[in-house]
């Protein structure tokens, strides 16, 4: 993988590397084209070409001689030029301003050598002029032109341009690939290193790694962070697994009990030799552990419908301080906790909230009767309602902070009860429920000093 990420950047850096060398030797043809049209030097050169071509006006022939005019002379003068006037021999027939080291007579070897190479000095241009039968040399000093010549053969031209080329395109590519390789190494490295990093996190290997520096810092951080929370949460998941374990065993014990007291009694109703009392006291036994095999069906179908959101709330509008106040009449009229000490407190009359009764009843009740049956038979509990919220306080033991922390997990039973009755599912229960109306609820508590319960309604009406 980490070869494949490195060979891929070195094929990317390649090819931008040769569109650029054609883009560049396109520009660089352009841009000669453009000087050999535009130079200012041919402009020049241009300039005097003429100026030496259109001289012969003012040169006159009269009977095989030559002379110049005046104003030819002034224009020879403003140019800073010489000129040699020649007959047909190649004999210097007459000249002005034309420097001492000039030829008298020349060739036609000559006239190429003096027309191609700067001869005189190397300042001076001399260019060739022809009007009837003499011909002429015009010398201009100081015109910036200067000849190249070259001996151009075309397929020798062609191999130099081809040799030139290939040897620019490999020594490119050589230096592109060394470049390429290099930087690649920087870039793939830590690429590679963080797609192994993803592959750990999908194989749940949650050990943290050294951060690189450079640009891929700041996701090796994070990644390291994801890291660290996923293997919380893996943490967490698989508590929860064993504490869903525990609760099944419990909840599988809990129905094996009162279905091996049903089965018991039922066998026992069979004996022809039992009392019509006997009989009657043990059909209330059947009864009994049947509505209690039911409480726990209830509960774990609750559960799961609250789990999935699926709970039908039937709300209605709800004074909610007869509603509390009955809630402790009932529970106070309960045999098991008629000798129970429960205050109740309003600070109005009237608290109205949409409310579904029979899902909120459940959901108080719960909170009031786990103050009642995880304390002693001496605690005091004060129930009191002030318009958006509810509180159920007692003065019991308490609850240990390991136990609060899980107190509304589904599959939690804390540790600090001897009172092992129910499903475990209660407080989870009443949450949800709170929850479902648009509320929340907060437990706080310490150990000896007793339990706050504050239920906090919702303030807008659905």
């Amino acid at each position: 993988m980490k070869w494949k990420l490195t060979a891929r950047f070195l094929f990317s850096v390649l090819s931008i590397v040769i569109i650029v060398i054609f883009v560049n030797t396109a520009i660089l043809i352009g841009l000669l084209t453009y000087k050999l049209i535009n130079d200012s030097d041919g402009a020049t050169e241009s300039k005097e070409e003429d100026f030496v071509r259109n001289f012969q006006q003012y040169i006159d022939i009269e009977n095989g001689a030559a002379s110049i005019s005046t104003e030819g002379l002034e224009q020879l003068h403003q140019r800073n030029a010489w000129i040699q006037l020649l007959d047909m021999n190649g004999q210097v027939i007459g000249s002005q301003f034309a420097p001492e080291e000039a030829p008298s007579h020349y060739k036609p070897i000559d006239l190429i050598q003096v027309y191609k190479y700067k001869e005189f000095d190397s300042d001076t241009t001399v260019y060739v002029g022809a009007k009837d039968k003499v011909s002429y040399l015009v010398g201009i000093k100081g015109s910036n032109v200067a000849r190249l010549v070259m001996h151009i053969s075309g397929p020798s031209l062609l191999q130099f341009a081809g040799k030139f080329g290939l040897f620019i395109v490999i020594a490119d590519l050589i230096v592109a690939a060394l470049v390429g390789w290099l930087f690649g190494r920087t870039l793939t490295t830590p690429l590679y290193a963080l797609i192994e990093r993803i592959r750990h996190l999908k194989n749940h290997e949650h050990q943290s790694v050294k951060t690189p520096g450079g640009v891929y810092k700041t996701v090796f951080e994070n990644l390291n962070e994801v890291s660290r929370e996923l293997a919380l949460h893996e943490q967490e998941r698989k508590r929860l697994e064993v504490m869903r374990e525990e609760w099944i065993s419990n909840v599988s014990h809990d129905m094996k009990t009162p279905l091996a007291s049903i089965r018991g009694y039922a066998e026992l109703l069979d004996d022809e030799t039992l009392t019509s009392q006997e009989q009657a006291e043990y059909a209330q036994i059947i009864e009994k552990q049947s509505l209690h095999m039911q409480d726990l069906l209830d509960d774990l179908n609750l559960t799961m419908r609250l789990r999935h959101q699926q709970l039908p709330l039937t709300l209605q509008e709800v004074n909610m301080v007869p509603f509390i106040r009955e809630i402790v009449i009932d529970t106070l009229n309960t045999p098991q906790f008629e000798l129970a000490n429960i205050e109740f407190e309003a600070i109005s009359k009237n608290y109205h909230h949409l409310i579904d009764e029979h899902f909120m009843r459940r959901a108080i009740m719960n909170f009031l009767h786990n103050a009642l049956l995880h304390n002693p038979l001496y605690v005091s509990v004060h129930v009191s309602i002030d318009n958006d919220s509810i509180t159920i306080a007692d003065n019991g033991k308490g609850i240990s902070a390991e136990d609060l922390e899980h107190i509304f997990e589904r599959y939690y039973r804390g540790t600090n009860t001897d009172n092992t009755i129910g499903t475990g599912l209660g407080t989870a229960i009443a949450r949800d429920i709170i929850e479902a109306h648009g509320g929340t609820v907060t437990i706080t508590s310490e150990e000896g000093k007793g339990t706050t319960v504050t239920i906090y309604l919702k303030k807008e009406q659905p």
